[in-house]
């Protein structure tokens, strides 16, 4: 599993998706998609050829969705808090 600190991600790296359920913008421009949801839609809500930072303030859901995303074949990375 890829992973980096919060602090080292940059806009121009690939899309940053939150995961928790609240509506939280923990970085400019991120797309807030709950957890069940992503996963659930993954296929219509993802596209393969693009990377992906996930991040939850818990990093519970987080590191399952990269997980599960992963082993489906997407470049995906887990963000952790610092």
């Amino acid at each position: 599993m890829k992973k980096i600190l919060l602090s080292e991600y940059k806009d121009n790296m690939g899309i940053f998706i939150d995961v928790n359920n609240n509506d939280s913008q923990i970085v400019k421009n991120s797309i807030h998609i709950p957890y069940e949801k992503l996963l659930i839609n993954h296929k219509e809500l993802l596209d393969k050829n693009k990377k992906y930072y996930i991040y939850c303030n818990g990093g519970i859901k987080s590191k399952k969705a990269v997980n599960i995303l992963d082993f489906y074949g997407y470049d995906v990375t887990y963000i952790v808090k610092d």
